[in-house]
């Protein structure tokens, strides 16, 4: 790690206290705020000053995620018990059913969809399938640079139908191009390290949004969605909705990357020697990675076909996917293999997301949010695609504040939801999921997402680097999304 690097991180250690304490001001100065009760409830305001301090402790991780988490926890069992009820004012809640709604997100179909997706992650770290199927499409595109290029898009494309990590994707594939770099003797901090490596984790980010089991922030949406519409959006629905945007930003990224990034090199040779000398590290295809690959494509199977050929919802198939693979003899890791890899606050942070984003619903506090944000520009009286250009440039300026899109959607989603129902002739589904699509944008900055931070991580590419590949990226998102509100997603009943 630089001097630079270790100078910026203690700089921000050092502030870690002094963001706690403007957390708790925060939240002790919404909740005196005079208010009467009449446009917003006691327990709506209060739920507004937790909001704010998740939102300063998210932004600045002055405390970690989990560690958040049960704050959040604690503050809405104390607060919101404490405050009077919304069904008869002059009883107080009480900190018991206060507890149940902070833990009531504990009880989403979403989490446990999460959770599953978390177990098969780590089935494939544990087996190593997904580095073997990287390897084996980058054997197949060539060894000159663009081909390489291609290549990293392409097994971020085929990774994020079979891994729902976007951190294990680009786990996987960055080690791999970073072997590549090293073979042909150059280091990470070279230009071809820089192109190759963003190029993957950027194409980690677009697929995100092109599938809805590849990334936790799909889900916290959906969760929302599915408790306040009671509808959920099914595999292929989303992937008919999102795969079309998705693939016109890996078409744009290809050309932003060969444009902006030179490497040292057109061609690579002894490329496709390297790779395979990789697999021969790995070895013959084993039994664990063949009852894998097995089940994963029965999985993908069922999730998209979804409400079409059978019953079974994708959280239910997945769990069972999961406890098949757990099984003793016939499966492919233990208990210990797998909680061993997965991050367990991850499911935490999810939880309470889902909790806090369902308080300010039911307690109206996101309503009195969108129209306190949103309503003084007037939307409700805009043509709808003003009122997704508008909403979209809110969304982007906001991420940048967020390194977890899993927060971002948790704080934002329920104002966007409250913000659709004030909304005249839309489709409040469709609008909520195309102001999802934009949570998962992360093209700017390294912090804007794990997996980004990653790949900062390995020296291979600076701050700027980044920078210069996500603004044409973003510019060319926000007019896509405005491209296809217009056409494309008004022909197919999304708006």
């Amino acid at each position: 790690m630089t001097t630079k690097k270790v100078g910026e991180e203690t700089k921000k250690r050092n502030l870690k206290p002094l963001w706690i304490v403007v957390a708790f001001l925060s939240l002790i100065i919404i909740c005196l705020l005079p208010n009467d009760g009449s446009t917003l409830p006691i327990v709506g305001q209060r739920a507004l000053a937790i909001l704010a301090f998740a939102v300063i402790l998210w932004v600045t991780e002055a405390v970690s995620y989990p560690v958040s988490s049960a704050m959040i926890i604690v503050l809405l069992s104390i607060l919101l018990g404490l405050s009077p009820s919304m069904d008869d004012p002059s009883t107080t809640m009480g900190t018991s059913n206060a507890l149940k709604l902070a833990l009531g997100g504990f009880s989403s179909s979403s989490v446990a969809l999460v959770a599953a997706a978390l177990f098969l992650a780590a089935a494939m770290q544990v087996t190593n399938l997904h580095k073997r199927l990287a390897l084996w499409i980058l054997s197949m595109v060539g060894t000159k640079t663009k081909s390489i290029v291609f290549g990293a898009i392409l097994v971020s494309i085929i990774l994020a139908f079979f891994v729902p990590s976007a951190t294990a994707r680009a786990g996987a594939v960055v080690p791999i191009l970073l072997g590549i770099v090293a073979a042909f003797g150059l280091s990470n901090e070279s230009r071809l390290a820089a192109l190759l490596v963003i190029t993957a984790t950027q194409a980690v980010s677009i697929w995100n949004i092109g599938i809805k089991t590849a990334a936790a922030q799909n889900l916290v949406a959906l969760g929302f969605i599915n408790s306040e519409f009671n509808q959920d959006v099914t595999w292929i629905d989303w992937f008919i909705y999102a795969a079309p945007f998705s693939i016109c930003m890996s078409v744009l990224l290809y050309f932003v990357m060969i444009k902006l990034i030179k490497p040292e090199t057109d061609t690579i040779d002894g490329g496709k020697e390297i790779i395979h000398q990789q697999l021969r590290e790995l070895g013959p295809l084993k039994r664990k990675e063949i009852t894998l690959i097995i089940t994963s494509i029965i999985l993908l199977f069922l999730w998209a076909t979804e409400t079409k050929l059978h019953p079974f919802d994708s959280t239910t198939v997945t769990i069972a996917a999961i406890a098949f693979l757990l099984l003793p003899k016939i499966g492919v890791f233990n208990w210990k293999e797998a909680s061993a890899k997965i991050d367990w606050g991850t499911i935490i942070v999810f939880s309470v997301g889902i909790s806090l984003g369902t308080v300010l619903l039911n307690t109206k506090g996101a309503l009195w949010l969108s129209d306190a944000v949103f309503g003084s520009i007037g939307l409700d009286s805009m043509p709808l695609l003003a009122t997704i250009a508008l909403v979209t440039v809110f969304n982007i300026i906001i991420h940048l504040g967020f390194a977890s899109a899993t927060s971002l959607a948790s704080a934002l989603i329920p104002v966007l939801i409250a913000l659709a129902s004030t909304l005249p002739d839309v489709n409040n589904i469709g609008f909520v999921l195309i102001q999802q699509f934009v949570i998962s944008f992360g093209f700017l900055l390294p912090v804007s997402a794990p997996q980004n931070m990653l790949a900062y991580g390995t020296g291979s590419f600076t701050t700027k680097d980044f920078l210069k590949s996500g603004i044409p990226l973003t510019i060319g998102a926000y007019i896509l999304v405005l491209i296809l509100s217009a056409t494309y997603w008004k022909w197919i009943g999304l708006l």
